[in-house]
C-alpha cells in the first residue's frame, strides 16, 4: 500500500512538473515569433497582393540584395526614397521586401510563405521592429526574440547569404519618449545577435539626430519615416558596409 502511495505521489509530482514545462513553454511562444498575415484593416488590400507579386519578382531569380522590413523599407519605392533606391541599388538586382505596418510575426510569415525561396542573394539587409514598439508596445525582449527569429529564417532559408542587421531608427521627436527608449533597449539586445562573420550588426541612429539626440522634420516628418534627405542619410550611411559586405564598388555620395 505505502509504495502504491509513493507511487501516486509521484505520478502526480510528474503531471504537475510536466504542466509548469508546458506553460513556460506557452510563454516563450511569444506573438512577435508566431507567423501571421497582415489583418490590419487599412492593409489587407494591398497586402496579400504585395506578397505575391514580390514572391513572382524572386522567382525571376537574379537577386543580389535584400531589403527586408516595414514601411520604413517599403518607403524605398515612394517619391521619397526612390531617386535614391536607383542611385543605390537599382543596378545592385535588389529587391524591396518592405511592407507599411508590418510587425516581426508578419515578416516571418512572408519570409515562410516564397518570398525568398530558391534564391541566393549576397546579402539581406534587415530593420524591422518599431512597429512592435509602436502598435503593440510589446516588451522589448519580446521584440528582440521576433527579431532573432528572423535571422534564423534568413539563415536557415538562405545559407550563403551574408545579414546586415540594422539598429531599429529613432521615432519620436525628443531623446526621451518612451517609444524612442524602447527602440534603443531592442537595439542594445539585438546588437549582440551579429557574429561578424554571417550577421552583422550597424547602428547609424546618430545620422538622423541633431547634437542633442533630437529628431527634426526636416529628416522625418512624422518623427518615423524618412523623407528623401532621410533616405539619402540613410543610404550614404550604409553604403561602406553594405559594399564591403557584396564585395563590390561603393556607389559615391549622392551629393556629390
Amino acid at each position: 500500500m505505502r509504495q502504491f502511495k509513493t507511487a501516486i505521489v509521484s505520478l502526480v509530482l510528474l503531471i504537475t512538473l510536466s504542466s509548469v514545462f508546458a506553460l513556460t513553454d506557452e510563454k516563450t511562444q511569444y506573438k512577435t515569433t508566431v507567423p501571421t498575415i497582415q489583418t490590419v484593416e487599412w492593409a489587407v488590400k494591398w497586402w496579400g497582393p504585395r506578397h505575391e507579386e514580390k514572391v513572382q519578382q524572386v522567382k525571376q531569380g537574379n537577386v543580389d540584395l535584400l531589403l527586408i522590413g516595414n514601411s520604413i523599407t517599403h518607403g524605398w519605392e515612394n517619391e521619397n526614397g526612390i531617386n535614391v533606391w536607383n542611385k543605390y541599388y537599382k543596378h545592385r538586382h535588389a529587391v524591396n521586401l518592405g511592407f507599411s505596418g508590418d510587425r516581426t510575426e508578419h515578416v516571418l510569415w512572408r519570409l515562410q510563405n516564397g518570398e525568398i525561396d530558391n534564391i541566393s542573394p549576397k546579402l539581406a539587409v534587415v530593420m524591422i521592429g518599431t512597429n512592435n514598439t509602436g502598435q503593440r508596445r510589446d516588451p522589448v525582449e519580446e521584440t528582440a526574440a521576433g527579431v532573432k527569429a528572423i535571422l534564423d529564417q534568413v539563415q536557415s532559408k538562405l545559407p550563403e547569404t551574408k545579414i546586415l542587421l540594422l539598429a531599429i531608427f529613432p521615432r519620436s521627436e525628443l531623446p526621451g519618449d518612451s517609444l524612442r527608449v524602447m527602440n534603443e533597449e531592442i537595439n542594445n539586445i539585438i546588437s549582440g545577435y551579429a557574429d561578424n562573420q554571417r550577421i552583422y550588426f550597424l547602428d547609424i541612429n546618430d545620422k538622423f539626430l541633431d547634437d542633442n539626440g533630437v529628431l527634426t522634420k526636416e529628416i522625418m516628418p512624422d518623427f518615423l519615416h524618412p523623407n528623401e534627405k532621410g533616405y539619402r542619410i540613410w543610404a550614404e550611411s550604409m553604403e561602406p558596409m553594405v559594399s564591403e559586405l557584396l564585395g563590390d564598388q561603393a556607389v559615391s555620395n549622392c551629393s556629390e
